[in-house]
């Protein structure tokens, strides 16, 4: 089986590729990534150890593509510009550039050199004020979803495919959301194998996070080398709360739907944590003392992020229902294989982290 993996020297890239390339599997992995990225380039070694074949090209230029004249089994778009603050305070054209054009790119590629597409999407397709409209019931350490609800595709589970994503969500979330029709388009024009995924937080060792995207690892890390964190928007009590996935359960999904993806094109699905793996960063912040054995001062900023949201929780019981498939890792173990890697990589990771 040969698999293609774009954005594959990042986080979740790399992740797939080390959990899809086992000695148990015969499988041949090429990743395509052009290193912007910070910390990707660090995923090079253990991905060429494992005998992974890197290119460096960039999802952009159809030409970097064409380079790669092999048929594939499997394309993974896992590329992205992931920062849900991109193009707010400046140009859009990169965001745009890379997570619509690029992925049109993908498929264009894919529908003559790839069998099956999976396409990474976000929870970032739903609509921003919507989701900030959803009734909340506040816990000394969360916001939390309340029982009695007025509007579509919200409940006790979370979030599902149903919720509203007709109004704006982001440069971010609209390029995602733009590239779901495109693959829904290029499934009834051309006949491809092809679903997307709508992933919510993806959390674990090898994320080189930042305060606008992988937060979660951000704050692990900052506690493992003392540096000050800051709660910030609605409040700045660290009540927000987001459902995190680790990498592996993601790639586990996509190894038990393969058999049965052909049936599913064109579909989208909700991919993530659910309401048992779901979390604020209050909450966050003890379960990090207790494994990194630092406390570190945390300050406040009760102003809020036009993109921002005070929760988000993945209801993935279509997934579940249609694939048989769950989440394994819990948060805990999200958070011990964090601190373990960073520990294991201390001197590489602090110079990345402290900037």
């Amino acid at each position: 089986m040969k698999v293609l993996i774009t954005g594959g020297a990042g986080f979740v890239g790399s992740s797939l590729a080390k959990y899809l390339k086992t000695p148990q599997r015969a499988i041949q992995i090429t990743v395509l990534d052009n290193l912007r990225r910070r910390g990707s380039e660090l995923n090079l070694k253990t991905l060429r150890e494992l005998g992974a074949r890197f290119v460096h090209g960039d999802i952009r230029s159809p030409g970097d593509l064409a380079e790669l004249h092999d048929e594939f089994d499997l394309m993974v778009e896992a590329s992205a510009e992931p920062s849900v603050h991109a193009g707010t305070a400046g140009s859009p054209d990169y965001v745009v550039q890379a997570n619509l054009m690029g992925t049109f790119n993908c498929l264009n590629f894919a529908r003559k050199q790839a069998d099956k597409f999976i396409f990474l999407s976000t929870s970032r397709v739903y609509s921003i004020a919507p989701l900030r409209e959803i009734q909340l019931d506040e816990t000394p350490t969360r916001f939390e979803i309340a029982a009695e609800q007025r509007l579509t595709g919200v409940t006790g589970e979370g979030i599902s495919e149903e919720f509203a994503t007709n109004l704006p969500r982001s440069f971010y979330g609209a390029t995602k959301l733009a590239s779901e029709y495109l693959m829904q388009e290029f499934v009834a024009s051309y006949g491809m194998k092809a679903v997307a995924y709508r992933c919510g937080v993806l959390a674990g060792p090898g994320q080189f996070g930042k305060a606008d995207q992988g937060v979660f690892t951000l704050w692990i890390a900052n506690h493992y080398f003392k540096i000050p964190l800051t709660y910030t928007g609605f409040g700045g009590q660290g009540k927000q709360v987001r459902d995190l996935l680790h990498p592996d359960d993601l790639a586990q999904l996509i190894t038990t739907h393969l058999p049965t993806l052909e049936k599913h094109s064109g579909r989208v699905f909700n991919v993530g944590g659910g309401a048992d793996r779901a979390i604020s960063l209050a909450e966050l912040t003890s379960l990090c003392r207790e494994f990194t054995g630092n406390t570190v001062p945390v300050s406040s900023v009760r102003e809020t992020a036009a993109v921002d949201v005070p929760l988000y929780v993945s209801d993935c019981r279509r997934i579940a229902s249609e694939v048989g498939w769950k989440p394994g890792r819990s948060i805990r173990t999200i958070i011990s294989e964090t601190a373990d890697w960073i520990r294991l990589n201390e001197s590489e990771l602090k110079q990345i982290f402290s900037q």
